[in-house]
């Protein structure tokens, strides 16, 4: 069994339904420790974080990732216990074998190999791991990127583990996000018997043609680096639960995901004046998940993408969609962030698995960036 099979599995073994850690930055640090890392475990709220170091000069290279996963739903519903590796058919089956103990139990098997290959690297080597990834992203990554400012530490290059893979391992790279914006609108009439619609004001039939105009609108077409911002309700609510009431208030709440092309305020504002030609009374607020963030190409995307045709025989396409990641904490610190790991085609799914041959794959993989990166 390869050391980053077994490291995988062992990390799956333990709980970590966010935001609990249920020990697994204990093991990795148990790993990290012997090779001559420096630890730090920060614990803020209900979250573990991990920050391990090593290395006197030189450009930093991190590892980040989280511990956490999602909740396995109905068990009865998974082939096997999603707490209990399995190998069927050449795939590892259970939660977080994907979304991310593979990619973390990777970093640290190729972290063991570049060290004993490079006593002396060319450049300083961390982990910055966290349980809160997967939850409310408070007390995660943030708060461990405020505590390295207040430490005079700057992070040069970092490789999120997220799995960006679509396909095949090595085909898509993630060199850039979305920006990610929610809101909530609450719209609000009259409320009234059904009998008597001249004596009450239905605000779910205001906010009828507001949500055809809000579906409709083009907010921007893109750019050389991102694809246009992308607007879709998440949840409609009103009602008294009495079919003869006409309710008082309709409550619509929504994301944008964007690019620079339309920066968080342009969207708040257009969004705005479509609601205000309505002439309703309503109450708007809004809620930041984090900002749009791009690595350009140079000798970081040069080193990664040269890495992944060593050993998957072509080199990935670099792409900013997707969902959000981690990596939004740590762009604006000014480090250049990419997201590099397994196919995402089962994460957060029943029966989530990764194939047993990428992870040794994956590991050949981080080896290689940090040779070119660092070595």
């Amino acid at each position: 069994m390869s050391a980053t099979l077994e490291l995988t599995q062992s990390l799956i073994r333990l709980p970590s339904v966010t935001p609990a850690d249920g020990g697994c930055q204990q093991l990795l640090a148990g790993r990290l420790e012997p090779l001559g890392f420096e630890l730090h475990h920060l614990r803020f709220g209900d979250v573990d974080n991990l920050w391990a170091v090593i290395g006197d000069s030189g450009p930093l290279f991190c590892f980040a990732g989280h511990t956490d996963v999602v909740p396995p739903g109905d068990s009865a519903s998974w082939q096997t216990d999603p707490f209990e590796p399995t190998i069927e058919n050449g795939m590892l089956y259970g939660r977080g074998s994907a979304d991310m103990k593979g990619s973390l139990a990777a970093m640290v098997v190729a972290s063991e190999r570049f060290l004993a290959l490079n006593p002396n690297p060319g450049g300083r080597l961390a982990f910055l791991l966290t349980s809160d990834e997967e939850g409310p992203a408070v007390d995660g990554t943030v708060k461990v990127m405020q505590w390295l400012k207040e430490q005079g530490e700057q992070i040069d290059y970092c490789l999120v583990g997220e799995p960006s893979s679509g396909n095949r391992l090595g085909d898509r790279v993630r060199n850039g996000r979305r920006g990610s914006l929610s809101g909530k609108l609450t719209l609000q009439g009259i409320q009234g018997h059904v009998a008597y619609p001249e004596l009450a004001d239905n605000p779910i039939h205001r906010i009828g043609p507001v949500i055809e105009q809000l579906a409709t609108t083009e907010w921007d077409s893109g750019d050389e680096r991102f694809p246009p911002t992308s607007f879709q309700i998440s949840g409609i609510r009103a009602g008294t639960g009495a079919g003869n009431v006409i309710p008082g208030e309709v409550t619509l709440e929504f994301n944008f995901r964007h690019g620079p092309a339309s920066p968080q305020e342009t969207l708040k504002r257009r969004l705005t004046k479509i609601v205000d030609d309505t002439h309703c009374n309503y109450e708007l607020s809004w809620t930041s998940h984090g900002l749009p963030f791009f690595c350009p190409p140079g000798e970081f995307i040069n080193g990664v993408c040269g890495a992944i045709e060593e050993h998957c025989g072509q080199p990935p396409l670099l792409s900013t969609g997707g969902g959000t990641s981690d990596g939004r904490f740590i762009a604006p610190s000014g480090a250049e962030v990419i997201e590099l790991g397994p196919c995402n085609a089962t994460i957060h799914k029943v029966n989530e698995s990764t194939a047993v041959a990428d992870l040794d794959q994956l590991t050949d993989i981080y080896l290689a960036i940090m040779q070119r990166v660092i070595g």
